[in-house]
């Protein structure tokens, strides 16, 4: 089930959709963002990667048997949230060291790189939400970014 809203000069976006809690329903979820942020003239990195990631997550350590998760973006002002939710409230995410060799547990590290700021929300009963906000903010052209400011 996808849902939007969306209304013309209004600052707020929003997309949902339920997802299978299946590696399939994980990379559609990385797909689906893709093309809303894409119809919404927004850029698509680094929040298809976040997407990933919590999607990733979800379908790993937050599935419970004929439960999907849901994938919710919204856009308030110049910042973009992320929000995917599963069905394992018992199972806090949280950033741990990795050792060099082992393939996962690397998904959050990425997100936590990402992100201007993450985190986790409670409920409602055996639900949690693992969420991630994303400036959409213009950069400030840098010194060494070619702009001379018309000097040189």
């Amino acid at each position: 089930m996808i849902h939007e809203t969306h209304q013309l000069d209004s600052p707020l976006r929003h997309f949902h959709a339920q997802l299978s809690p299946t590696p399939r329903g994980a990379r559609l979820a990385r797909l689906l963002a893709t093309e809303q942020l894409r119809s919404w003239g927004l850029p698509v990195d680094p929040a298809a990667l976040i997407v990933a990631e919590l999607a990733a997550n979800a379908v790993t350590h937050g599935r419970a048997d004929g439960r999907d998760f849901r994938l919710l973006l919204y856009v308030i002002g110049d910042t973009l949230r992320i929000e995917v939710s599963d069905t394992r409230g018992d199972r806090t995410p949280c950033v741990g060291q990795v050792p060099p060799d082992s393939e996962s547990g690397r998904g959050l590290v990425l997100v936590d790189a990402l992100a201007e700021r993450w985190g986790v929300s409670e409920g409602p009963a055996s639900r949690k939400t693992v969420w991630a906000e994303v400036s959409l903010a213009p950069e400030l052209a840098s010194p060494c970014s070619g702009d001379t400011g018309g000097l040189f």
